[in-house]
């Protein structure tokens, strides 16, 4: 009996040179897939996905974003700092409160994509 493994594996260096070097010429640079995956580490956090989720909605003060998640002050600040290093969120004071949104209309493309996606896989069982 052939396991999965076996049937995925080729027994040749390259089959199809041509495609090989189109997809090649294609491919980004290592250092943008290195900062993609960087990118793609903060989202693997529920509480910053939380925290973005609410900031696709409103503009919105750490103060409120803590009480909204039932978290402390000092972890919504800590996780806004890494949003804000990552471009994702942007900040605007007014007065003594600091307001923060969303950094642009690509942060909610990447949010409503994933949540696109995440959704038609549930619709298929998983």
């Amino acid at each position: 009996m052939t396991n999965s493994y076996e049937a995925e594996r080729c027994d040749c260096n390259v089959l199809h040179e041509d495609v090989v070097e189109k997809v090649r010429d294609k491919m980004p640079r290592d250092r943008d897939l290195n900062e993609l995956a960087d990118l793609f580490k903060i989202f693997g956090d529920k509480t910053r996905i939380n925290i973005l989720s609410a900031l696709l909605e409103e503009e919105m003060c750490v103060c409120d974003i803590a009480y909204l998640l039932n978290m402390t002050q000092s972890a919504i600040s800590h996780q806004l700092r890494v949003l804000k290093q990552a471009r994702l969120v942007k900040n605007r004071k007014d007065g003594k409160v600091v307001f923060y949104s969303l950094d642009d209309e690509h942060v909610k493309g990447i949010i409503d994509r994933g949540l696109i996606h995440m959704r038609e896989n549930n619709k298929g069982g998983l």
